[in-house]
């Protein structure tokens, strides 16, 4: 079968829709809402009590660094999952594929250990 743009028009069109309505939206309550300011309406407040010291405490950027990392490589198994149903059909060419895929994230894995994003004492 031969597509045409024609057959993007409704997708353009909910696009369209939904972009006028987030801007339509943004710009009502910006300058609809209130605009009332006072010491005690910005100060931080939880649960009714007045919030002590500074909320805003340094994090380790090791957190972040081991958090993401976490992620990039929990999200490499999910991509395991289309192999291990198909690895009959694809055969070698497959199984080449797959190696080749872990080798890159095995040369990520050392280079981030090389630059020790994993030690939290130094």
């Amino acid at each position: 079968m031969n597509s045409t743009g024609i057959d993007y028009l409704p997708i353009i069109l909910q696009i369209g829709v939904i972009g006028g309505f987030v801007a339509f939206v943004l710009f009502i309550t910006h300058y609809l809402g209130p605009r009332l300011k006072s010491k005690k309406k910005d100060s931080n407040w939880e649960c009714g009590i007045e919030s002590e010291g500074n909320a805003r405490f340094p994090v380790s950027v090791r957190y972040f660094m081991t958090a993401i990392l976490f992620v990039l490589f929990d999200v490499e198994v999910i991509f395991f999952y289309p192999y291990a149903v198909n690895f009959k059909a694809l055969q070698l060419e497959g199984l080449l594929a797959v190696i080749l895929f872990v080798a890159f994230f095995l040369i990520g894995f050392f280079y981030v250990l090389k630059k020790g994003a994993l030690e939290w004492e130094k």
